[in-house]
């Protein structure tokens, strides 16, 4: 079966529209997903930036808002701007996302995440909002939180973020197909295209 790398941001405002529809885009093309969640703040910050370049540049942010308000409407989607500074910090999240990669409740979790922050209005930085999702999806928090804190884990994001990197990931969301790199959630289609043919 032809596979596809997802790579996102829990902070990343396209990411949400792309792990809302990406399972089932994928299984009707008999395609598998990877999903990889990774940190931008690392990457960005090669570039010599220290904000989202949706802050650095407030023209490009108002764009990206009206343009997401117009997907998430086309999609069906509830979308609400996050209560605090945006981009919210995903760290702990996307640890935990890496226990249930392992574990196999990545998807479920992901998509919670995404819900909580740009549907909910919910801080995704604290601590019993992620373990509300994690009791929601049918986990128990207290062992997830204690399995995301552990070196090993801390290590493996910083070592996907780094990949990511050497990938020539800039943005989320995107997608690796072996060599192929598409990024956007408008390039969704034509990332699973290419898995499905080469």
């Amino acid at each position: 079966m032809p596979t596809i790398d997802f790579w996102y941001e829990f902070a990343s405002t396209y990411s949400y529209p792309t792990a809302m529809r990406i399972e089932n885009m994928a299984a009707d093309g008999g395609i598998d997903v990877r999903w990889r969640p990774f940190l931008l703040g690392p990457i960005f910050k090669a570039f010599g930036w220290n904000d989202s370049p949706f802050n650095i540049f407030a023209a490009k942010g108002r764009y990206m808002w009206r343009d997401l308000e117009r997907l998430c409407e086309a999609d069906g989607l509830p979308l609400k701007l996050p209560p605090v500074r945006f981009p919210q910090n995903g760290l702990k999240a996307a640890r935990l996302a890496l226990v249930g990669e392992a574990e196999g409740w990545i998807q479920a979790f992901t998509r919670a995440v995404f819900t909580a922050n740009y549907a909910e209005q919910k801080d995704i930085s604290e601590d019993p909002v992620l373990r509300a999702i994690l009791v929601e999806i049918g986990l128990d928090a207290d062992r997830a939180m204690e399995t995301a804190g552990r070196p090993a884990v801390k290590e493996a994001l910083r070592a996907q973020t780094d990949e990511a990197a050497v990938r020539g990931i800039f943005g989320a969301p995107s997608f690796t197909v072996e060599g192929e790199l598409f990024w956007g959630n408008d390039r969704l289609e034509a990332a699973l295209a290419w898995a499905k043919t080469g």
